[in-house]
């Protein structure tokens, strides 16, 4: 097989050297990413319900639903990071270099600081995760969720790092972009865990 040349008419020196949004594979990939883990909520999120439905008690007599204060005080604080989270979403589509690079280090602390309450909650659950099948799919549900606020503050610290030691440029107003979304998809999937978790055997 022999490669053989392309020819392109025209001038495509005006061609951006990146696009954001969905004309950027960056994008749909991020996208995908997204809805497979999105998957994997609804999933662990049909157990719990299968299992709460299955049960005779939910939670097992003798055990308690976790207790509320820092499950609401995590929750409070996500929503609130949306704030900056949109101000930052704005900054990058207007390519404010230095307000991004101001709201992607305010974005990495925010991220960090939830991790307190978080580690909290894990003490207020009352119980292990061996058990029972409540405490196990309890702890499931915790862990899945922290593993993305991990994950996702682990990207914006690099990202902030590399925004403040390289040159900034059209890719990089993306990925900041991108970077955000992604945080609002691990708010948005926190607030069906929170209700599954802290109300729905409230409820039962």
């Amino acid at each position: 097989m022999t490669d053989r040349p392309v020819y392109v008419q025209g001038d495509l020196s005006s061609l951006p050297e990146s696009k954001d949004g969905p004309a950027s594979l960056a994008w749909w990939g991020n996208a995908g990413f997204m809805l497979i883990e999105g998957t994997a909520f609804l999933l662990a999120g049909g157990s719990y319900l299968y299992l709460m439905v299955a049960g005779s008690d939910w939670p097992p007599k003798g055990f308690a639903p976790p207790q509320l204060v820092w499950g609401i005080v995590f929750t409070i604080g996500l929503l609130l990071s949306e704030i900056p989270n949109r101000w930052l979403i704005k900054k990058a589509r207007a390519r404010d270099e230095k307000a991004v690079r101001i709201g992607i280090i305010i974005m990495t602390l925010a991220a960090f600081l939830l991790f307190i309450p978080r580690a909290l909650e894990f003490t207020a659950l009352g119980l292990r995760w061996d058990e029972h099948a409540y405490g196990s799919v309890l702890w499931m549900l915790m862990i899945l969720h922290t593993v993305h606020l991990i994950t996702d503050w682990g990207d914006t610290l690099v990202l902030a790092l590399w925004l403040h030691t390289h040159e900034v440029g059209d890719r990089q107003f993306a990925d900041v972009e991108d970077n955000a979304n992604y945080w609002r998809f691990v708010e948005l999937s926190w607030l069906p865990l929170y209700a599954l978790i802290y109300w729905a055997p409230r409820v039962a």
